[in-house]
């Protein structure tokens, strides 16, 4: 079913469409449609990455682009020099740059020129550290301005960044900086979560001691105004196309989380490409995107600044006092381009909310799981002609693979299309790309913002074995996608967390969009263990697991799904174990249940709730003491 559908004059419209009038006049290419277009970005990948560097006025022209496509170890733009922080503050003036609200504190908003001269003190403030180029500076900060400027001003120095927010538990940050030997760390003693003050006091005096290397430690609360006392220019140092840019962290669930090395020039142009020419982004937008400073949406939506967008931070609890909070948010700051995690959704639509008016909104983003048809429809229901982007992607590329286009449908339950230039395609078990059928999630020629690395893998084994071992040459991205025949994608979850009922395999994303549509079901989680599906459910409190209850499951999963969607066995257990950006963890808990010492198989820090474990951990071992 089709909820959205462009207007007639969208091509005229959209920087998308001014792009394709672009290249027929500088490039004498002509296309009729996204599709059209979208075959050439990948066929011509290199005339592609290339227009994308011109179009957007990235650096002086460059002789190359790829000189080689053969994965892993590209090489991009070799010989650009480049600085992402220059882009990020190329405007200037009156206009708003930042906004940020926080549960902590009063609201606060900087202008372009306010940001750049905050960047620069900052700047100033870290050079008097001694901080040099490709030193690591890390923060345990909250989504709010401090966090953006240290950012920026690590970045013009060519020094390379990373975060974590403060409601990371001790080992978990260490576990991630502690690969980095950082010389720098910002901090917070503590912060606010809707209506509670959370002291961070005992764990930054841990994290600290953790960390040897560190010869300056900025605490915000404190040390902020004299870090940035000093007036000074603002100045950028090119450096190379791949110089390291931050270091993302995988969730860490299992072992040291991956230590995702990307680039200045990778981010950058990828960023420009999926925040114009997808999500249609620019100067006059006022862009948001729940995240904390722990999850690459964080760094996509500091990227709005690359595009001359106002960014509206936020930090708190979104819950709090009401999952309409983010909604009254973007209707009191008109907000324009509007992200949030498709659980956010389905939880808005469980419980009822009802969105205020919001003339400014023209886009709702959701990423973070697949967006099943009720939510598709739920928005659409509460805000009749927005335009509806699902994305998907991940830490490992910062960007989606798959995602919306202003020249594209929107159609419920399936992702639009696939990205520019990202030549996404599902192959089945002999690597054979197929169409209309459910596969592996590949990409087969590179992206700029694939990793420069891992921090700390020298000769690069541990890379290759992360995403090239199982289709040499290959990305393997681990997710289950189905490629229709009109090119829509339709994500179902992770292939290794894959269900098999009598040999047909079964995603769990449209398992848990039928269970967690239950009235009683708070959240699930699905298993299966040789054969055996086992589905864990949590509650509503007061709640209990009742004949009645079992009975709905099963009958709902029966009618929606299939038979073989029937599971052998439901528990109640008090709450589902999620990572700190609201994943399941569908694997480690199967793990668990196949005799896995919890410790080797969920790190306690890379868990919302470290508590959710305990139940899975007491199956276990009930089943053992009965086998």
């Amino acid at each position: 079913m089709i909820l959205w559908e462009p207007a007639p004059d969208a091509r005229a419209r959209t920087t998308i469409g001014r792009y394709l009038d672009w290249l027929a006049t500088e490039r004498g290419l002509l296309f009729d449609s996204y599709d059209e277009v979208w075959r050439w970005s990948v066929d011509e990948l290199e005339d592609f990455w290339s227009s994308v560097w011109a179009f957007f006025g990235v650096g002086a022209p460059c002789d190359a682009v790829l000189p080689d496509r053969s994965m892993p170890g590209v090489t991009w733009f070799p010989g650009a020099r480049l600085n992402y922080a220059s882009r990020a503050l190329a405007r200037t003036g009156d206009d708003l740059a930042v906004i940020a609200h926080s549960q902590g504190r009063p609201p606060e908003e900087l202008t372009w020129d306010e940001l750049r001269a905050a960047v620069a003190r900052c700047r100033a403030g870290l050079q008097r550290a001694g901080v040099t180029r490709g030193e690591r500076v890390v923060a345990y900060l909250p989504n709010g301005p401090e966090a953006l400027i240290a950012f920026l001003a690590t970045a013009s120095l060519g020094a390379v960044w990373a975060s974590c927010p403060p409601e990371f538990g001790v080992r978990s940050v260490i576990d991630r900086f502690g690969q980095l030997d950082p010389v720098v760390l910002f901090a917070v003693q503590g912060y606010r979560y809707g209506a509670k003050d959370i002291d961070r006091r005992r764990e930054v005096a841990e994290i600290r001691a953790a960390l040897p290397t560190v010869r300056t430690f900025v605490d915000v609360d404190h040390d902020w105004g004299a870090l940035l006392a000093e007036p000074a220019e603002l100045v950028f140092d090119d450096v190379a196309f791949d110089h390291p840019l931050y270091v993302l962290f995988s969730s860490g669930t299992t072992g040291l989380p991956k230590a995702i090395v990307h680039g200045h020039g990778g981010i950058l142009v990828e960023h420009l490409k999926a925040l114009v020419l997808h999500h249609d982004i620019g100067p006059g937008d006022r862009f948001f995107w729940f995240s904390t400073t722990g999850w690459m949406m964080w760094n996509l939506l500091v990227s709005g600044l690359c595009v001359g967008a106002t960014v509206v931070l936020f930090d708190g609890d979104p819950g709090w006092p009401d999952l309409g909070a983010l909604w009254r948010l973007a209707a009191d700051l008109d907000i324009t381009v509007f992200g949030v995690s498709a659980p956010f959704l389905m939880n808005c639509r469980k419980q009822g909310v009802t969105v205020p008016s919001l003339p400014a909104l023209r886009s709702v983003g959701s990423t973070g799981a697949p967006l099943p048809v009720e939510g598709f429809e739920w928005v659409y229901e509460q805000l009749p002609g927005v335009w509806l982007t699902s994305v998907s992607g991940g830490t490992d590329v910062c960007t989606a693979f798959v995602g919306g286009s202003p020249l594209v449908p929107v159609v419920a339950g399936e992702i639009s299309c696939r990205y520019l230039g990202a030549d996404v395609q599902a192959f089945d078990e002999d690597g054979d790309s197929v169409i209309g059928q459910q596969g592996e999630l590949v990409v087969v020629q590179p992206m700029p913002s694939m990793p420069v690395g891992f921090w700390g893998d020298d000769d690069g084994t541990k890379y290759r074995d992360a995403y090239f071992s199982r289709f040499p040459g290959v990305w393997c991205h681990g997710d289950w996608i189905t490629i229709t025949e009109q090119g829509t994608c339709i994500i179902t979850g992770r292939s290794d967390a894959t269900l098999n009922r009598g040999g047909v395999r079964l995603g769990t994303s449209e398992f848990y969009a039928v269970v967690e549509a239950v009235p009683e079901i708070v959240d699930s989680l699905v298993v299966d263990i040789d054969g055996r599906l086992l589905l864990f459910v949590q509650l509503a409190p007061g709640l209990a697991l009742d004949d009645d209850v079992r009975t709905r499951i099963v009958g709902e999963l029966r009618r929606n799904l299939s038979p073989r969607h029937v599971p052998d066995e439901i528990h109640a257990v008090p709450a589902i174990p999620r990572t700190h950006s609201g994943k399941k963890l569908e694997v480690p808990v199967k793990r668990i249940l196949t005799g896995a010492p919890a410790a080797s198989v969920a790190s306690p820090g890379a868990l919302a709730d470290p508590a959710s474990i305990d139940a899975f951990v007491e199956l276990a071992r009930s089943a053992k003491r009965e086998g």
